[in-house]
């Protein structure tokens, strides 16, 4: 009798301390996804980390790792090596690397407008009448949206100075113009005391998305549903965050301790007033959407500027596969 009611109690124990660990258990075994952005915390990144407080990718069972990257960080190189699941991308980079046989892939797309943006003194009132200005431009915008203006407005490289990302030229110079996103720089130039006129060049028609969300054609092919998952919870965590940012602003001070609640708060402002994640096709189609149509046009501007050649295979660099199958509605 006595051995019978211990063996009881021992298959009890067990089962008792089986269910409490199975929540444990649970967790460590939810598949594990290491996703790199492209800078270091910020408003930009607001959906992601809003996703990840509040519990939506665990609710998608995916553990998912944030990490920020910077500048001396390759994100495309990482993700190569395997270092990363999924990376923040961008549709020229992306197109390039196809052209080059590099197996990366386009799933979906947080900003339906690149930020990229001209930044004036009050006294400019449109795109063409910078052609009058110095033009503080990066070496890296060489390759993606200075072409595109050289064609588009006739601005020359010999108005082009360099620009040292610093807002100090424009401020003490009402001659200088600038690039910029329109997420960031305003809000230095304004902080300088001035009230800046800013273009945003994707609203003058330039075509890429931004801010997109890359992995390996490997990945697609092998791990399709934690992609979508991915994507999925991604959306929802973007919808959630321009309603109630404050989950996600308190991950991303966490992981960024030098960023400023006030730059937070402008750039959700600037996120929501140029429609950068909810605008375009997002209306209709769900955010994080893309389509072909936009990528033929980014395409074209690509070969026409030189920029790839005519033969690239540029509907390998995406997939509307992951997003056809979400749609979250802003």
């Amino acid at each position: 009798m006595l051995k019978r009611l211990l063996a009881r109690s021992a298959r009890f124990l067990g089962l008792a301390m089986g269910l409490a660990l199975a929540p444990c258990i649970s967790a460590q075994t939810l598949p594990k996804v290491v996703f790199l952005t492209n800078w270091y915390a910020q408003a930009e990144h607001g959906g992601f980390y809003q996703a990840l407080a509040e519990g939506i990718y665990r609710k998608y069972e995916l553990d998912v790792d944030i990490r920020m990257g910077g500048p001396q960080v390759n994100v495309i190189q990482l993700l190569l090596a395997g270092q990363a699941d999924l990376v923040m991308g961008y549709d020229l980079q992306i197109v390039k690397l196809v052209e080059q046989g590099l197996p990366v892939v386009t799933v979906a797309a947080t900003f339906q407008k690149d930020p990229a943006v001209l930044i004036a003194h009050p006294d400019v009132k449109a795109l063409p009448d910078l052609k009058t200005r110095t033009l503080l431009i990066g070496q890296a915008s060489e390759t993606t949206f200075w072409p595109w203006l050289k064609a588009k407005f006739g601005f020359s490289d010999a108005q082009k100075r360099p620009y040292a990302f610093s807002v100090q030229q424009f401020l003490v110079d009402k001659n200088v113009a600038q690039q910029g996103y329109a997420t960031s720089e305003p809000y230095s130039v304004e902080k300088g005391g001035v009230k800046p006129n800013v273009f945003l060049l994707a609203d003058a028609g330039y075509p890429p998305y931004a801010q997109t969300i890359v992995t390996l054609q490997k990945t697609v092919l092998e791990r399709p549903d934690l992609i979508r998952k991915f994507v999925q919870a991604s959306a929802e965590g973007w919808k959630s965050y321009l309603n109630n940012p404050a989950p996600g602003n308190a991950l991303i001070k966490k992981a960024n301790p030098q960023m400023e609640d006030e730059l937070l708060a402008y750039g959700l402002h600037k996120m929501k007033e140029f429609g950068l994640v909810t605008g375009g096709d997002a209306k209709t189609l769900g955010i994080l959407t893309m389509t072909d149509v936009r990528w033929q046009q980014t395409f074209e501007f690509m070969t026409e500027a030189g920029m790839t050649s005519p033969a690239t295979e540029y509907r390998k660099a995406y997939t509307l596969e992951f997003v056809k199958a979400v749609k979250v509605l802003p």
